[in-house]
């Protein structure tokens, strides 16, 4: 039985009591044994209530704070956003992924949504298919954007299907090549791969048994918690773990030709299920069929948090871990780093994604509050990180960073600051207006969240159109909250197009009021 001297970093996860109980009591905590006597208990009581007190004024204070941000917010949503629809989550969400669109109409389309629910344990932990209806551009009036109950699950998502997840779901990653097919990373060492369409639909109730994943991939010796990512070029399969290594599989093997066949016209999913029945040399775990790795690859010193894959290969990859190193891998020299940035900020490293529209450039989020844009092809001065930009916008850890599936220059990150952050790197240099103490290349916060925002999605099928979520229950309670919002578009078009067309309006304006 392994033993583990301190429980596993989780974003997200609500806070334990006895953890609050040592923070209102350090004094007490403190005090030697051997050192008390007869008015220590007074004396340790009152400190205990004194600081008990200064820790509810805290609270109270940065409840206040966050009260007042999302009023302000609140206010200006008529005028930031072309579209928003704010789900209330009963539990909180680790992770949230776009899956296939599903149907195109006249003002809206439907897509498919892949939401995790992190529950207490008196009901299963569960994976949600769901079904959103994404309104199109220009569509949505600014009374009704304005106009939602922060406290109600919104009419534009339909739960459609629950898969009851063996632990808990700390990330999500769909197939490229059949974004039916997911994956999932829990506190195990195992990554679970779903095809949600052939899995059958649960009712997540007390003592329910697990669903059973269509595939196992094995070969990481801890836990590997957060570090996952699907390849956009074959259906490849990359994670991180605790025990400091990069995994990676092929599930090739697994897919059909339905799947696979470039000849054929069939869209992505259109063909069934690409996960193969347990196939000859799969040992059958009890969990579903199994597979071993392609490669394990070693060059971390700590905890792997994240990995990515080159947009153009499944050969070639990264990585960043808790030992403040960004880490280039290329399967075809072997199992060693190819390139190692042994300080690409002062901090652990939470997150990393690959620029899809330029293989040199490469972002990290960081402890340290920021972000970093890396370009391969020169990434240290004297063995110390030399990002290309630095981005400082965020006041608490950034924990996910994602490149824009529609413009090279544009990417967002969200942070444990509440803060999703919209950036350009193109309009850093350049002389735009801005605020004074505005930070370099942000052009647009989305502040609709009261807590840590764990993850956000880009909507290929759509894209300024995001899904976010947030784990509310430092600042709620409990729960957690998750938004489909667009923001408008005189926002981030060119600025001289933006100028004609409100230079027409104007114009339509006077020539009405003439009439």
């Amino acid at each position: 039985m392994e033993s583990q001297p301190q429980a596993p970093k989780k974003r997200g996860r609500k806070p334990k009591p006895k953890e609050d109980k040592k923070e209102d009591q350090p004094h007490q905590q403190q005090q030697p044994p051997q050192q008390q006597h007869q008015p220590a208990p007074v004396s340790a009581a009152k400190s205990s209530s004194s600081a008990s007190a200064a820790a509810r004024e805290r609270r109270s204070q940065q409840q206040h704070a966050v009260d007042e941000k999302y009023a302000r917010w609140k206010s200006l949503v008529p005028v930031l956003y072309d579209w928003l629809a704010n789900h209330n989550l009963l539990w909180p969400s680790l992770s949230c992924r776009w899956g296939p669109q599903l149907e195109q109409a006249t003002y809206k389309n439907r897509q498919r949504l892949y939401i995790s629910e992190q529950t207490d344990g008196s009901v299963p932990n569960t994976l949600v298919i769901a079904n959103c209806e994404v309104v199109k551009p220009r569509v949505a009036a600014a009374e009704h954007v304005s106009q939602f109950n922060e406290e109600a699950r919104s009419p534009f998502i339909r739960k459609y299907k629950t898969i009851i997840h063996p632990g808990e779901v700390n990330r999500i990653r769909e197939l490229p090549q059949n974004p039916n097919i997911v994956a999932t990373h829990t506190d195990s060492p195992d990554v679970l791969i779903w095809d949600v369409e052939s899995q059958p639909n649960r009712h997540a109730v007390f003592g329910a048994t697990a669903s059973r994943p269509n595939l196992v991939l094995t070969g990481h010796q801890e836990n590997a918690e957060f570090a996952l990512a699907m390849c956009p070029a074959e259906p490849f399969v990359l994670s991180g773990g605790k025990d400091k290594t990069v995994v990676l599989w092929s599930i090739q093997d697994h897919i059909t030709a339905s799947a696979t066949d470039q000849t054929t016209n069939k869209s992505p999913g259109s063909g069934g299920s690409i996960i193969k029945k347990t196939g000859e040399g799969n040992e059958d775990t009890g969990n579903g069929p199994s597979v071993g790795p392609r490669g394990i690859y070693c060059g971390h010193e700590d905890t792997v948090e994240d990995v990515a894959f080159c947009p153009s290969t499944a050969q070639e990859f990264c990585s960043v871990g808790d030992d403040s190193c960004l880490i280039f891998w290329d399967a075809r020299v072997g199992t060693s780093p190819v390139a190692k940035v042994e300080k690409a900020h002062n901090g652990d490293l939470h997150c990393v994604d690959w620029n899809p529209h330029d293989n040199n450039l490469i972002l990290t989020g960081s402890a340290d509050n920021s972000v970093n844009m890396f370009d391969r092809r020169n990434l240290t001065t004297n063995g110390v990180g030399a990002p290309v930009y630095k981005f400082e916008g965020h006041k608490a850890a950034v924990l996910c960073v994602q490149w824009s599936p529609d413009k090279p220059s544009v990417f967002g990150s969200s942070a444990e600051d509440g803060l999703l952050n919209i950036w350009d790197y193109e309009r850093v240099d350049k002389k735009v207006d801005r605020a004074p103490n505005a930070p370099a290349g942000l052009f647009f916060q989305h502040a609709g969240h009261r807590d840590k925002i764990v993850d956000f999605h880009w909507n290929a099928a759509d894209p300024w159109t995001m899904v976010s979520v947030s784990d509310d229950c430092d600042t709620a309670g409990g729960g957690g909250t998750l938004q489909i919002w667009r923001m408008s578009d005189l926002i981030y078009r060119p600025e001289e197009e933006v100028l004609a067309e409100l230079e027409n309006f104007k114009a339509h304006v006077l020539e009405c009021s003439k009439a």
